[in-house]
C-alpha cells in the first residue's frame, strides 16, 4: 500500500491537521521521514518521549514482556502492574495507584473519585469542582469541561454541572468562590497547553490552605509536568505542597499509552469494586514499558541533567531573541519551555513551527502565541545546539529582514 499524507484525508476523521511529513524511524532525539530526511525532535510527542526514541531500556522491557502476556483486563492483576504501582508509591506521597490508558482517563478517574469521596463523607451537596482559566485536563467530556478553555468544550451539548473556573495565580479569585460545597480543586503546577505558565509558590500554598479550610481535595494534574519533565520526578516535589490526588501519564510510558492516578489509601477506599474501571488499564505491556522508563528517569543524575539542559536551552533561546527581538518572555521549568511572541507577532506561533519543519526541527505550540519545547530529558547537548541553530534559521526565514532592520 502506498502511504502518503493524502491517505490521511481519505481515511481519517479530520480533527487533526498533520503536516506532509510522515516519520518512519526514530533514534534518540532524531527522527527520519519517508524520504530519509532527518529532524531534531524538540517536541517529544508532546512531552511523552521522555527518553527519546527507541531507548534501550523500554525497548528491552517491551520485547521481553511481548513474549509473556499482553493483556488480561482487570479480572486479574499482573506482575508489571504491581511492580510499577509499588515503585510509584515508594517514590511519592501516594499509597494507592489506579492505572488507565491516558492522561484524560487518569483525570476522569481523579474527578470521579473526588466526587465519590465527598458524597460518602459529606453528602450529595458537596459536589463542586473548581479549576482555572487556561487549564487543560484532557478531552473526555468531564475532563474537558473542568479544563478552562471553552474552545475545547463548547459545541457538544450540556456540560457536566457544578464546575467553576477562577483565575490562575490569583488566590483572591479562588477564595471568592471556594466554599464548603467544593469537593475538589484541580490544577496544573505549571500550565502546559495554557501557555507554559508556572504557578507562584505562594499561590500553590494558598490553594492548599483553602482546600484544607473547606475540606476539599487538592488534585494536581501532572500529566505533562510529571516523570522528570521539570527536573524533579514530579513537579509537586519542588513546591512544598502535597496534593491529595495526582495524575500522571505522557512521559510515564515513554511513548507507550498509559496513565495513572495516585492517591492515599483513605481516599482510594471510596472507589470500591464496580465504581470505576478500564479494560486496558494496567495492561502488562504498558506497565512493563512504564516500569523501565520510570526506573531510568527516577535517578538523581538524570534529573540534575534535565536542569542543566534547561539552562542551556533557555540561554540559547535568549541569545536568539537578543538578535531578533520577537519574544516577550522565555519561561518554564526543566524541559517544559515556552517562548511567547511579542504583541506585534501575536498569533504566529504555528508559522514558526512550520518554518522549523522546513529547517529539520520539530517543535510545538501552546496556544497561538507561544512556541513550546518538550524534548527528550536525555537529549544530547550537541543536539540542543544543533536544534537551536535550526530554530534560528526558521526565525530568520520569517523575521530576519524585519528584525535586522529594527
Amino acid at each position: 500500500m502506498q502511504v502518503s499524507r493524502a491517505l490521511f484525508d481519505d481515511v481519517m476523521v479530520p480533527n487533526y491537521a498533520p503536516p506532509a511529513v510522515i516519520p518512519v524511524k526514530g533514534q534518540g532525539s532524531r527522527i527520519w521521514d519517508q524520504e530519509g530526511r532527518e529532524y531534531i525532535d524538540f517536541a517529544g510527542g508532546i512531552a511523552v518521549n521522555c527518553l527519546g526514541h527507541c531507548h534501550p531500556a523500554p525497548v528491552k522491557a517491551l520485547q521481553e514482556q511481548s513474549e509473556k502476556v499482553w493483556h488480561l483486563a482487570n479480572v486479574m492483576t499482573n506482575e508489571p502492574a504491581l511492580r510499577l504501582a509499588r515503585k510509584l508509591t515508594d517514590a511519592t506521597f501516594a499509597e494507592r495507584v489506579y492505572f488507565a490508558n491516558s492522561g484524560t482517563e487518569a483525570n476522569e478517574a481523579a474527578l470521579k473519585l473526588a466526587r465519590r469521596w465527598a458524597f460518602n463523607e459529606y453528602g450529595e451537596h458537596k459536589d463542586e469542582i473548581i479549576s482555572f482559566e487556561r487549564s487543560f485536563h484532557g478531552r473526555t467530556f468531564f475532563a474537558v469541561s473542568v479544563g478552562g478553555q471553552k474552545a475545547y468544550s463548547d459545541g457538544f451539548g450540556p456540560k457536566p454541572g457544578a464546575i467553576r473556573h477562577t483565575v490562575f495565580n490569583d488566590l483572591a479569585s479562588l477564595e471568592a468562590v471556594i466554599s464548603d460545597k467544593t469537593c475538589a480543586v484541580m490544577m496544573e503546577p505549571l500550565q502546559g497547553e495554557g501557555g507554559i505558565i508556572d504557578a507562584d509558590p505562594a499561590f500553590i500554598k494558598g490553594v492548599r490552605e483553602l482546600c484544607d479550610k473547606h475540606n476539599a481535595l487538592l488534585i494536581f494534574d501532572e500529566v505533562q509536568t510529571g516523570v522528570g519533565r521539570t527536573g524533579h520526578l514530579y513537579a509537586y516535589m519542588d513546591t512544598g505542597v502535597t496534593p491529595d490526588i495526582l495524575t500522571s501519564a505522557k512521559a510515564l510510558g515513554g511513548g507507550f499509552p498509559i496513565g495513572a492516578m495516585l492517591t492515599t489509601a483513605e481516599i482510594a477506599s471510596h472507589l470500591k469494586p464496580g465504581t470505576h474501571g478500564s479494560t486496558y488499564g494496567g495492561n502488562p505491556l504498558g506497565c512493563a514499558v512504564a516500569e523501565a522508563t520510570f526506573d531510568t528517569v527516577n535517578d538523581d543524575t538524570l534529573l540534575a541533567g534535565v536542569r542543566v539542559r534547561s539552562e542551556q536551552f533557555k540561554k540559547g533561546l535568549e541569545a536568539i531573541n537578543a538578535r531578533y527581538g520577537i519574544f516577550k518572555d522565555i519561561r518554564g521549568k526543566g524541559l517544559l519551555i515556552g517562548a511567547e511572541l511579542i504583541d506585534e507577532h501575536a498569533g504566529r506561533a504555528k508559522e514558526i513551527l512550520q518554518a522549523g519543519l522546513k529547517e529539520g526541527l520539530l517543535s510545538l505550540v501552546a496556544g497561538a502565541n507561544v512556541v513550546r519545547f518538550t524534548p527528550s530529558l536525555v537529549i544530547p547537548e550537541a543536539d540542543i545546539e544543533e536544534g537551536l541553530a535550526r530554530f534560528e534559521a526558521a526565525i530568520d526565514s520569517l523575521f530576519g529582514s524585519v528584525a535586522k532592520a529594527g
